[in-house]
């Protein structure tokens, strides 16, 4: 299982299918909220996966500044349910944030969490700039990186 990143012209018609599927498996099945996942950003931004035998195992969205906020930002953070409690999660965003310091030189780091990972990306250097709000029906929180 190795790690894949590409722009979404990059994708192939397969890879951008899976990536599709399980973000719809986990966003908006898993969790039961129902919202508009093809959301158009996703042409503007990189794509963080790691996949094994066709299933995508942990994933990512890159958003370069400008996409979702003035600042630089990741979403769509998710790790398959078969995959997780692996590390999957801690080696993927530290894999997007090692990206967006080092190749495209970003300093601050803006991210809509979900309130019950808080601690998940404090670990990563996010702090809480909100308190928690609803996002279609899912406690959230802004958080920024510097």
């Amino acid at each position: 299982m190795s790690f894949t990143l590409k722009p979404f012209n990059n994708l192939t018609p397969k890879e951008l299918y899976a990536i599709l599927k399980v973000r719809i498996d986990v966003f908006v099945v898993e969790q039961n909220c129902l919202y508009h996942e093809a959301d158009d950003k996703d042409q503007e931004c990189y794509h963080l996966f790691k996949e094994e035998d066709g299933i995508i195992a942990a994933y990512v969205r890159i958003l370069p500044r400008g996409v979702s906020y003035k600042e630089a930002s990741i979403g769509r953070v998710l790790v398959h349910k078969d995959f997780r409690g692996i590390g999957l999660g801690y080696e993927i965003m530290e894999r997007a944030l090692r990206f967006l310091e080092e190749e495209l030189c970003e300093t601050t780091i803006k991210i809509q969490a979900q309130a019950h990972l808080e601690k998940f990306y404090g670990s990563f250097g996010f702090q809480a700039i909100t308190l928690p709000y609803d996002d279609e029906g899912i406690p959230h929180v802004d958080m920024i990186k510097k």
